[in-house]
């Protein structure tokens, strides 16, 4: 029977507000397979009824993307329980099958043992093993029980990075999954850059030299440590300034921006530390873009969308020491401790005193090549995923 083209791959939606990085890697992922190898994979992206319209059309926007609205895929706890007791997820399967589905991408989403089609797991980080001290029993819990129900179900697992192959065959050894380790190289749409970064700079009263910082406001992102090396310089009188922007909302700690902004105010850094909330995406590229450096001082990572974004334009970058931003820049950027804020403030006060001029950046030319790569590891992914489902 011959090859019926292109794959349909199931991926639910990743609302920004909840996780910038994962919305942005499938944004990215889909506009990259139209690009890059046209009528091989087309996404199907199944959202939930009160999910951004804003954001869903722009995903919707990409070429050969279909996109899928249905109460099947509002985030509750329903569909998880078929999926554990029943062994699928009823109302997620139907509309499956309604949409011609051939492969289901998992995202942080289990759609059950009996699943009758196959299924890619994609497990971004063991942030939970690596900081469990940042998780509820009951989050620590669910989070494991969904990786190991995906394990136990025989998915193929997706990794983002060495590192995180690693810690998959230290916290659970014996697997016989398939893996694949699949680096995602992000281009970012022209439409995007069309933006004048002194425009933005100017609307949001920046200096022309700025470092930026755009994770989300999460604990594990590590925004204290930069607090504390802007409070260290300060003392030595160098006034540096970090922009800061993304979600401010941490379900697990609903008090965590607010008690490290009054940190700031009181420790005086009001205007080293400004902190943007969550701005558009064709600000964060403009900022980024001009920036003295991107600083990401991350606790835990799988493969950092911020450090990809920043290859993508030869942006500077000053980052946490953890395994998977060496093996992710290959030791060309300035590396400190996640608790050494002096090693921090001495990487900014050494950039920040530099006499380079103001700089905007633009996409490399060798982008278009590890954009390329990233496709052609991702496509063979899904026909060899087909190919041992036995289903062709």
């Amino acid at each position: 029977m011959p090859e019926r083209a292109p794959l349909r791959i199931a991926f639910t939606n990743i609302p920004r507000r909840l996780w910038a990085g994962g919305y942005n890697y499938q944004r990215n992922l889909f506009a990259a397979l139209h690009r890059y190898s046209p009528g091989t994979v087309a996404p199907v992206l199944f959202a939930g009824t009160r999910d951004d319209p804003e954001e869903l059309a722009a995903l919707a926007s990409i070429p050969a993307v279909a996109l899928v609205r249905s109460p099947a895929f509002d985030r509750s706890a329903t569909g998880l329980l078929g999926a554990l007791a029943l062994g699928r997820d009823g109302p997620a399967l139907a509309e499956f099958r309604a949409q011609g589905v051939d492969i289901v991408f998992e995202s942080a989403r289990f759609f059950g043992w009996r699943l009758p089609c196959p299924a890619i797991a994609w497990f971004p980080d063991f942030q939970h093993r690596l900081l469990p001290h940042l998780f509820s029993r009951s989050a620590y819990w669910r989070r494991d029980l969904g990786f190991r129900a995906q394990i136990a179900s025989g998915r193929h697992i997706m990794l983002s990075s060495a590192s995180a192959l690693g810690d998959l065959k230290r916290f659970y050894p014996g697997i016989s999954n398939g893996v694949s380790v699949v680096r995602f190289a992000t281009e970012p749409p022209v439409s995007l850059l069309a933006t004048k970064p002194s425009d933005v700079i100017a609307q949001y009263g920046l200096p022309s030299r700025y470092f930026y910082l755009p994770n989300q406001f999460w604990r594990h992102k590590n925004h204290q440590v930069v607090v504390d090396a802007l409070g260290l310089l300060k003392g030595r009188g160098i006034d540096v300034v970090v922009a800061a922007s993304g979600s401010t909302r941490d379900f697990r700690e609903p008090d965590l921006f607010e008690r490290t902004m009054s940190e700031v105010r009181s420790r005086g850094l009001e205007t080293n530390f400004r902190h943007l909330g969550m701005i558009p995406l064709d600000h964060v590229y403009a900022l980024l873009r001009a920036s003295m450096a991107l600083i990401n001082p991350s606790e835990c990572e799988g493969w950092s969308t911020t450090v990809e974004e920043a290859k993508s334009f030869g942006v500077p970058m000053i980052l946490s020491d953890i395994d998977v931003h060496r093996e992710q820049t290959e030791g060309s950027a300035r590396y400190f401790g996640i608790r050494d804020a002096e090693a921090l403030a001495a990487h900014l006060s050494e950039v920040a005193q530099s006499a380079d001029p103001p700089t905007i950046r633009d996409l490399l030319p060798d982008l278009e090549e590890r954009v390329k790569a990233f496709v052609a590891d991702f496509v063979r992914l899904t026909a060899d995923v087909m190919q041992n489902s036995g289903i062709r």
